[in-house]
């Protein structure tokens, strides 16, 4: 007599987790979004230089020749070096040292992460804020809705610049001399955030009117559901493709305000330069002859906008049911 084999509930366990996994693969594959995306020679190279850029800051430390952010591997010596195949390049400067005798690589490589890290959390919290706005005006409606709306009028009368230049102007006020880079990111992140908010919550809110009339909305109310639970379970998943565009876009829009206030000399310091910073120290040298140190973070930051717009304007268009 055999002895009979008995699935063990993990082996059970894990060949359901691989086939969801599948099944999850096989729908991405089969998708009308991956599709769009493999028709798109210019979208696939946006999407490249995108996670490019990406992987040159998650790896900076790795791939640059020195720490720009640190005083003690800077030597004035090196300063002001051309990019390496001119006459006057040396090695290992790549792209040329600045006045302070950074590496311009590196300091693109560190910039970049700075900009990146800013520009996605203010993404985040802009998101979060306005989604959350928006979901409450939108269910709740009346005088809520018509306080929040009236609101977004308000801010929306103002260029998001000219909000991010006032929080960041009273948060200095208030504290003075006593923010240091850590604490300056944090207030550009919490600018940008209150600048770009009214975008998710009036698309949120237009949704949610829309979605709150439906039978789903009414099943859940029915058999006794929260309204916190109804909207975020249930309404929100339902909003998420203009929120995706929204969020696409503002990335952009999110860097290129970090870099203007940098530029400004309201973002962050030179000892921990983004690419706004960057650009603007190097604008001093520019008619000396030491172009490089402005011009490459300038491609940079360029490259970086343009690929990340051209993302947003592809996903605008693949989740817009009138194109399809």
């Amino acid at each position: 007599m055999s002895d009979a084999v008995v699935p063990h509930k993990t082996d059970a366990r894990a060949q359901a987790a691989r086939a969801s996994a599948s099944g999850w693969f096989t729908r991405v594959i089969e998708s009308d979004l991956f599709y769009s995306f493999c028709r798109s020679k210019l979208t696939i190279a946006a999407a490249l230089v995108t996670l490019l850029f990406f992987l040159l800051a998650i790896f900076a430390p790795l791939l640059s020749v020195q720490n720009p952010f640190d005083p003690a591997q800077l030597q004035l010596i090196n300063s002001r070096i051309s990019p390496l195949w001119t006459a006057d390049g040396q090695t290992p400067f790549l792209l040329g040292t600045d006045e302070q005798g950074r590496d311009v690589l590196s300091a693109i490589l560190y910039g970049l992460r700075i900009s990146l890290i800013v520009g996605v959390l203010g993404v985040a919290f802009s998101g979060a804020l306005g989604i959350l706005l928006g979901l409450i005006a939108g269910y709740v409606g009346g005088a809520v809705d018509s306080l929040i709306m009236r609101i977004a009028d308000v801010q929306l009368t103002f260029p998001a610049i000219l909000i991010a230049l006032l929080v960041n102007g009273v948060v200095k006020s208030v504290f003075g001399n006593r923010l240091d880079a850590a604490s300056m990111l944090g207030v550009l992140v919490l600018a940008i955030g209150l600048s770009f908010w009214v975008q998710y919550a009036r698309t949120v809110r237009g949704s949610v009117m829309v979605e709150k009339s439906k039978d789903y909305v009414a099943a859940a109310q029915l058999i006794g559901l929260p309204a916190p639970v109804i909207m975020l379970r249930h309404v929100l998943p339902n909003t998420m493709g203009p929120i995706l565009v929204i969020a696409t876009i503002n990335l952009a829009l999110a860097i290129i305000t970090e870099a203007t206030l940098s530029f400004l000399g309201s973002g962050m310091p030179d000892t921990m330069p983004s690419l706004g910073t960057l650009i603007r120290i190097g604008n001093n040298y520019l008619f000396s002859g030491e172009w490089w140190i402005v011009a490459f973070p300038g491609f940079a930051l360029a490259a970086l906008i343009l690929s990340i717009n051209l993302l947003g304007d592809w996903l605008r268009d693949a989740l817009n049911p009138k194109l399809r």
